[in-house]
């Protein structure tokens, strides 16, 4: 890379960085994610408005030397990789065992169903509908959109419940449970789908027989292995590194290594970064402290993941209101009906507390976009369907957090008007 190179390399990082910084923060003051300002941020600096306003500038800095937007792709694919790993370290597999019954059915039943309405939605408009690019490969693609309307963006969901107060509470570790289920079959379908569309090396070539082999190997090696392993290594390293700084550096190793190795079997990079983060996420040598030191350096990369994500098409040519309506709606209804379904099965009454539950498993965020985001890249989908898709994810998102606010306020007034009395009169 040459010294002019790597001068407009800094620039563009430096560019995205700052408007992800800014536009983040915007939404932090509206009690919104931030992964939803970034992608502003990116759309601010991508072709819809940058590149519409001033085609010479967006041009120069993010278009004119193909050696920098090779080095800025592999970045942004970093970022990605971290922040896969920061979401499979929310994923703790204990929380099963005591939730249970309730998790259980309520995660299996809320991914399931929206996977099996998102492949009959595909198959029940007609193919046109869905646009040439997607054609010679339609099973994956209608199960790729299954996946959409299925998925729940766990961090962002995280952070809805921590801001409305309810993380450590009832609501909140039955909400985080149930998005273990979804997490481990939409991720795990979304690698074996790659390796049949795109896949990552001669490794995958055998057809996706060979595919589900290596995804199970990867699962035992690293859930069954490195989970009872991994975890008493760090115990007996601990002492002997600084920490947290040396545990960022070994669980940024980690997250180098399972990506390459699930890279050259043939699947798609993200499983094997997911899969490390699900491994440790339970593992009580990492500390609340520790835990948010690596999180502090995972969201320092992921900023300009999402930042790219917006830039990456022009979200005003490929805006198509009819589709992005079709989409949306679909993901609403299927998603809260199979939660709602899931509850009933458990056991729970169809409350306002159930009915918060499903919108907050209705929200697809920072995820959501990443799934998209791969897709396209990956040549699962084109341009308007990703961006009819990262509509949906925003908007989602945007709803949960006032849906779980005014339906549990409403249940909690009732409940303390109904109380009052009672206290009264003791």
């Amino acid at each position: 890379m040459s010294s002019a190179d790597f001068v407009r390399l800094a620039l563009q990082l430096a560019t995205m960085l700052a408007f992800a910084l800014i536009c983040g923060e915007i939404m932090r003051r509206f009690k919104q994610p931030a992964v939803v300002g970034e992608m502003f941020g990116g759309i601010v600096l991508g072709p819809t408005i940058l590149g519409w306003i001033a085609p010479s500038l967006y041009e120069w800095l993010f278009l004119s030397s193909p050696n920098v937007t090779v080095v800025r792709e592999a970045a942004t694919k970093l970022g990605m990789l971290f922040f896969l790993f920061y979401a499979g370290l929310e994923v703790n597999l204990s929380d099963l065992r005591v939730l249970g019954k309730k998790a259980v059915l309520i995660g299996l039943i809320g991914t399931l169903l929206p996977i099996a309405a998102g492949v009959g939605l595909v198959y029940a408009l007609p193919r046109a509908f869905w646009g040439p690019a997607v054609q010679e490969h339609f099973l994956s693609f209608a199960l790729f959109i299954g996946m959409n309307l299925a998925n729940s963006a766990n961090p962002v969901i995280a952070r809805i419940l921590m801001d409305l107060g309810l993380l450590n509470g009832p609501i909140g570790a039955l909400i985080m449970s149930a998005t273990i289920v979804d997490d481990l079959v939409n991720w795990t379908l979304f690698a074996i789908i790659l390796s049949d569309i795109a896949p990552s090396s001669d490794a995958s070539s055998a057809g996706l027989t060979t595919s589900l082999l290596w995804v199970g190997v990867l699962f035992v090696v690293t859930l069954g292995v490195l989970r009872r392993i991994g975890p008493p290594l760090l115990g007996r390293v601990r002492p002997r590194i600084a920490w947290p700084n040396g545990l960022i550096g070994i669980t940024a190793l980690l997250v180098l290594l399972a990506s390459s190795a699930s890279e050259a079997l043939g699947i798609h990079a993200f499983l094997g970064a997911f899969l490390i983060g699900v491994a440790l996420g339970d593992a009580k040598e990492l500390q609340k402290e520790t835990h948010e030191a690596i999180g502090h350096f995972v969201m320092s990369f992921a900023p300009i993941y999402f930042v790219s994500m917006g830039m990456s098409t022009n979200f005003i040519t490929n805006f198509d209101p009819i589709l992005a309506a079709v989409i949306l709606v679909a993901a609403c209804i299927s998603k809260l009906g199979a939660v709602l379904l899931g509850a009933k099965s458990a056991g729970m009454p169809l409350d306002r507390e159930t009915c918060a539950i499903g919108f907050g498993l209705n929200a697809r965020g920072a995820t959501g976009i990443v799934l998209a985001g791969v897709g396209l890249a990956n040549g699962v989908i084109d341009a308007r369907i990703f961006v009819a898709i990262v509509v949906m994810a925003l908007i989602t998102s945007l709803m949960a957090g006032p849906a779980i606010s005014h339906l549990l306020w409403e249940h909690h007034a009732i409940r303390s008007r109904r109380t009052a009395p009672a206290m009264q009169r003791s």
